[in-house]
This record gives C-alpha cells, structure tokens and sequence, in this order.
C-alpha cells in the first residue's frame, strides 16, 4: 500500500537489541497510523497494572498515511504510552517537523521497551537506527540538547527530546521538538525519562509514495481552497495565533481564572490574542508545509521564542491569577526548556495556590504572584522542596493534603481552558475522554456549542450532546492517526478527509469508513482503560462544576448536568450503563480480541 513507509522497528533498550517487526497491511488499514496504531499496540502487549514508569511499559513513536504528504496540515507525529499521570492509555501530538523527518527515515512506527544501563538517544535515520550515548547530555534542557544534538548528527536533523522535567520523572513531563515545539500532555516525557532515553533523533531524505498523484493534487487544491476561505482557518489564527479565544471564552463566560472559581478573568483583554500581536510577536510561524500559520514567533526582554499558544497562556496565567503577559511568556518558555506539560503545571499551581488562600496547606504561593511562577515551575522540575509534591499533579497533591475536590481534573488530569458550566457538551467531553481531562481527546464541542463549526448548537442544552460527542470523538481518533492537525477540521470534514486518504494510500475510503476507524480507535482505547478498573465512576467531572453555579456572566447560576448526558452518550456508543462497550459493538467494529479482556 502506497502512504505507509511499510516499517516497523522495535528497540529493547535493555538488551540493545533493535529488530524490524511484520507489517500488517490489516492493522494499519484499520488503524490507519499514529494514535490508533498505538493503541493497538498497547492493548496487544501491556498487561493490566503495569507500572507506567517501569521497563515494562511502551512508547510508541508513529505517524500516519498522510504524514509528510500535500495533505492540510500533515506535519505532525504521535507517540503513545501508559500515562504515569493518570494510568490510563495516552498519546501526544505534535506539530512543527519532527513526525516528517520521522517518516523520512523510512518508517511509520517505532515501539520502545525496556530500560538502557545508562543515558542514551535514538538515531533513526534512512541508514538505519542506532542508540547512543547520551551521558553527556543528562541534565540538560532542550535547548542546549536539541543544538548539541543538531551539532553532532547534522542540522537536517529533527530533535524530540526531554529536559530535567522528564529526567526527574514529573508526571506531567513532556517531549519538546524543534525546542518549541510538545507532545506534552499525559507524561510521556516522565516515560522516557523512566527508560533513561533522552532522545529520538530524526535524520532522512525519503519521499512518500502516493497511490493517484493526479487525484492527490485535485484534492490538496480544493481542500486548501476550504481552509483559505475559513474565517477561522484563514483570518482568525493567521492573524491573532490560538489566543485570538481569549476575549471570545471570557465574553462567553466560559474562561475558568482562579482554578475554576471564577469563570471569567477581569484582565483578558491583557492576555488576548490581540495583545501578544500588539505587544511581543515578531513574526507569524507554522507547522511544516501548513498554509494557516498559527503559531506566534515571539519576543519579550532577553529572551525570545514561541508562544505562549491560548491553553497556555491560560494554564500560567489567568488560572492562576496572573495577567502579565511577559511573565507569562516568559514562563512558556522556561516550560519548554525544562520540558514541562504547560497545562499542568498550571493547573497543579492553581490547585495549590487555592490550597494556601483557603487555609488548607500553605504551598508559599497564592494567586496572582507572578514573582514566584517561574521559581516554582523550576521547583516542579527538579523536584526540588514544594516541587516535589506539586510534580506528582494536582490531583495526588490536593488529595494528600486533604482537599481532592480542589484538583480540577478528569482521571487525574488538569482539565483545558473551557468552563463546561457554559457549554455542557464540554462537559461531557472532559468526562468521557481515554485519557483524562482532556478538551481534543474528549470531542472538541467548543466548536460547535461557541463558534458554530459546522453549526451552532445551544450551549446551554444537555439534549442530544451524547451523540454530538461521540462523532467528534471519533473524527478526532482518526484525524489523530492520520495525522493531522485538528484545526483543519475547522474547515474539512470526513468527506475531504477519506478523498485524501484514498489517494494517498489507493485503498477506498469513505466518509463512514474514516468515522468508523475512529469509533474503532477510540473503544480499543476505552477496553484498555476498562482493563486498567476504569469505569462509570471516572466519567466525571470536578464537584465544584457539577454543584457550584457559575458565580458571573451569561453563564451565570449554571452547573454541568451530567448524568442525562452520560446515559445518552454511553447509549450511542454502544456501551452498557456502567461504560463498558458492549460485545455486539465489539464485534461491528472488529475488535474481538478485547472480548476476553
């Protein structure tokens, strides 16, 4: 099949041993790469109860049949993995080049187990694939690994690496490419860290082979025609990067300040979109080959880089009452350099900053001291004193100290920068996605419950958002396995999606068979979680957005009615009333293997 390089590797860093696994034509057609590919694999090989940080676990590296292609958007990889955050299944995307120069080498998926004696790296090149000493760069950040990297394996290369975050086993660490750049959510970084891997370098010159060029360049034309007409697509985050839904959320009244006590920030105009271009852009940036160009190359005094991207910017900013934006900034960065899940950091301080205000634990850090951001995201890092605690997330913190209900998580993971009070298919988002609070990975019904993508549905109404999530859910599987960048989606939809696919790869796709493999994905994902004792129980949502009314706003006096919407999402899906996939939809979807656990 054309799209797929056609190789697997796997690499026991235990032994040293590194072999070419059998490539399923069958597997990839039905997973189709990246997110989905992973979770295969770890459904096939992990047992219950694995320790996420033990050798035992995986780390899968893959990309899809669309990567490094004309495609929209198909600059991006994936790696899976056990999370060490959550215990759940995870995978992380990312954009800026890596996942191209990746496929370049030549393959679609590299699985890694064990755990190597000392520091390594991994070259992945089109020459072949080896591990190599990295005891010289242990204890670097990922600036100073990425340029020692390029030095040494030549600047064609492409660097995913981990900082001290990853190196001390943060459960939120993350793996930072082209220095800017995350798989970030989930702990990924803290997994390779546990393998003592501090890199995959990329290095290659091959081209993907195309089934129909002809057809392939129709479709690329037409679907680029779609995201230049967008408003989203085209003037929104050309012009103004992802905080352009700043002052959008917060005149919703659906962006969270103070860990989700307020529900709006009286300072997002000095956090906005608008306001990064006015005050710090350099210039606009994009993912390999990417027409909309929505990352923001920025500069602030002394020091210059990427962002800060909205969840971002929120997650160090108004979450912790902080609305300085060169501060927040410049915290961005330093995430990125320790190798740190922005998201979480910023929710596990909120967390305890809310700890202190209220007279639970004092944490030496209350909301709005900015002063004390940084030093604390160093802290987190090294697991030095208070950090210590704070790298284990919110949820384990809060909970030992006695407050769980003042960690906002999902499955133990800090939730994105939405208040589901305001928009309940949200809700029922953050509670039924695979890998904790998640705003991607549950269905991203912002989009149509705030900015009418494809068409606007009331907010305010918990009716028929079970079956809205779940085709979303499944959309989002597969653009993950593509793998391509789900702002595309504002603009191309499953029809676009299986025309680019079947020219790629000459295997017929229709728009069903696009959901269907991700409907698949994402219940293979759902019996792992089920395997690891998850349940009903963890399709919830934070108490305080279940009981507490929105204090402010147009979403003033609302909470999250979740339970209606549960019983209608798990009836759609198929799964029985305490979340298990039935055996019926098992078998529709060809995944007999989960019948016997």
């Amino acid at each position: 099949m054309a799209g797929w390089m056609g190789r697997v590797v796997r690499v026991d860093l235990s032994s040293g041993e590194i072999r070419d696994e059998p490539f399923d034509q069958d597997v990839w057609r039905r997973f189709l790469g990246g997110r989905g590919f992973g979770a295969k694999v770890l459904w096939d090989e992990l047992r219950p109860g694995v320790d996420p940080l033990s050798p035992e676990n995986r780390l899968i590296f893959a990309v899809g049949p669309l990567t490094g292609t004309t495609a929209a958007t198909s600059g991006r990889g994936s790696v899976s993995t056990k999370s060490p955050l959550t215990g759940t299944i995870t995978d992380a995307n990312t954009g800026g080049k890596f996942g191209v120069i990746f496929k370049k080498a030549g393959l679609d998926a590299l699985i890694i187990q064990g755990k190597a004696p000392k520091p390594v790296y991994l070259l992945v090149s089109d020459e072949g694939i080896q591990i190599k000493d990295a005891s010289d760069l242990w204890g670097k950040n990922t600036d100073e690994t990425t340029d020692l990297l390029l030095e040494r394996e030549g600047s064609r290369a492409s660097v995913a690496c981990i900082g001290p975050a990853g190196e001390n086993l943060v459960r939120y660490a993350a793996i930072i490419n082209e220095k800017h750049r995350a798989f970030a959510r989930g702990g990924v970084g803290a997994v390779m860290g546990s393998k003592n891997l501090k890199a995959v370098v990329a290095r290659g010159l091959r081209t993907v082979e195309i089934a129909d060029k002809e057809r392939m360049k129709f479709v690329t034309y037409e679907a680029n025609k779609w995201l230049r007409a967008h408003p989203i697509t085209s003037k929104g985050l050309p012009e103004f990067g992802t905080s352009v839904l700043v002052n959008i959320m917060n005149e919703a009244g659906i962006f969270p300040s103070y860990n989700f006590r307020q529900n709006m920030f009286e300072f997002a105009e000095e956090v906005s979109g608008e306001a990064i271009t006015e005050k710090i852009l350099v210039r606009k940036d994009g993912c390999w080959g990417c027409i909309i160009q929505c990352a923001r190359r920025t500069r602030i005094p002394g020091d210059e880089g990427e962002g800060p991207e909205y969840e971002t910017n929120w997650a160090l900013g108004p979450n912790c009452g902080i609305h300085d934006l060169e501060i927040i900034t410049r915290a961005n960065y330093l995430c990125n350099r320790l190798g740190i899940d922005t998201m979480s950091a910023g929710g596990t301080i909120s967390c305890a900053m809310e700890m202190t205000e209220l007279g639970y634990y004092d944490a030496g850090i209350r909301f709005g001291e900015g002063d004390k951001l940084l030093e604390y995201l160093k802290k987190i890092a090294y697991r030095e004193g208070i950090g210590d605690e704070l790298a284990e997330g919110s949820l384990r913190f809060a909970t030992k100290h006695g407050h769980p209900e003042l960690s906002m998580t999902v499955k133990g993971q800090e939730l994105a920068a939405y208040d589901p009070r305001g928009a309940q298919g949200q809700g029922l988002a953050y509670a039924t996605t695979n890998r904790g609070g998640c705003h991607l990975r549950g269905g991203y019904l912002i989009g149509r419950e705030l900015l009418g993508v494809p068409r606007m549905i009331d907010r305010f109404s918990a009716v028929g958002k079970g079956s809205h999530t779940a085709i979303l859910q499944n959309l989002g599987a597969a653009l993950d396995s593509l793998v391509v960048c789900r702002f595309a989606s504002f603009a191309l939809n499953e029809i676009v999606w299986g025309r680019l696919l079947t020219a790629v790869t000459g295997v017929k796709y229709d728009p069903e068979d696009v959901l269907e493999a991700g409907d698949r994905i994402f219940n293979i994902e759902r019996m792992f979680n089920v395997r690891e004792g998850f349940s009903r129980k963890d399709d919830t949502l934070p108490r305080r957005l279940l009981e507490e009314p929105a204090p402010m706003g147009p979403t003033k006096g609302r909470v999250v009615e979740l339970d209606r919407m549960l019983d209608e999402f798990y009836e759609f899906r198929g799964w029985d009333s305490n979340g298990v996939p039935k055996p019926e939809t098992l078998r529709r979807l060809g995944l007999e293997e989960c019948l016997n656990g």
